[in-house]
């Protein structure tokens, strides 16, 4: 089981997408994205923001992983994407979850919604603004 939540952790850092870079292209301008701050990440600035916000994900989808029993028994596995919002008032809002059994998207959908109230929401041209994540969950029973 400690193994299934050490891969889960590494699925999850290397596989969550949020747009944080903006440039200048001529005559097109792409404005940046400032991902949501975490409850303990206050003091950091620029790209270390975001590095925090995926390191407590990561910490946070790790420490309230529960395999659903039922679906353990059955040996239901796979991946299972969540796709979220954090919203311009720092919650969660679930955009779509998809993949694995309806037991599986459960507990990832269940997993997601017990993020905490973000200490500041993201920001875009200045402007709070809500930040989609997309998270994989692979659930294996190594069965």
């Amino acid at each position: 089981m400690k193994n299934l939540l050490i891969v889960l952790c590494l699925l999850v850092t290397t596989l969550m997408t949020s747009q944080e870079w903006g440039s200048v292209n001529k005559n097109t301008l792409t404005t940046k994205e400032i991902a949501p701050v975490w409850p303990g990440c206050e003091g950091k600035r620029g790209s270390s923001i975001d590095a925090c916000f995926k390191q407590k994900l990561a910490q946070h989808i790790g420490k309230n992983f529960k395999y659903p029993a039922e679906a353990y028994k059955r040996n239901d596995q796979g991946r299972v994407v969540v796709q979220f919002h954090i919203t311009e008032s720092g919650t969660v809002t679930i955009k779509s979850v998809s993949g694995g059994s309806k037991l599986l998207q459960d507990e990832a959908k269940r997993n997601i919604m017990t993020i905490p109230k973000m200490a500041k929401s993201g920001m875009m041209a200045g402007k709070p603004r809500a930040i989609m994540y997309t998270v994989p969950i692979t659930f294996k029973t190594g069965k």
